[in-house]
């Protein structure tokens, strides 16, 4: 049981490394980080890791995780839910209706932006 727990803690601080490396400004999904940890079909991991890291230090910026469409599935884990949206939108993200708006343009993908 200790080996499953440490193998979550592990890959989860995988997932946060990569999602603290996301530039303010700039969003990415969460299959896009599940493929850049080598778990390409792993984005509900990432979806659990996110909901898992807040008062994780240093600080995990899970606001610049959305769904694979630019949406904010994961903003009912913020309190307030609006939190997400407005996070975003001070680091100059257009959010409306809870899409992220030039999403092609604002997206950061891992793989290509870290050397993994």
């Amino acid at each position: 049981m200790k080996e499953i727990k440490k193998d979550k803690e592990s890959i989860y601080n995988a997932i946060f490394d990569i999602v603290r490396s996301i530039p303010k400004g700039r969003v990415t999904n969460y299959g896009a980080v599940a493929a850049a940890i080598g778990a390409a079909s792993g984005a509900r991991m990432v979806g659990y890791a996110m909901n898992n890291c807040h008062g994780v230090k240093p600080k995990v910026p899970a606001h610049r995780v959305v769904n694979r469409n630019g949406l904010l599935t994961g903003k009912h884990h913020f309190s307030p839910p609006e939190q997400m949206q407005q996070l975003l939108e001070k680091e100059g993200i257009i959010v409306i209706d809870d899409k992220v708006q030039n999403f092609e343009i604002v997206f950061w993908d891992p793989i290509k932006e870290l050397t993994i």
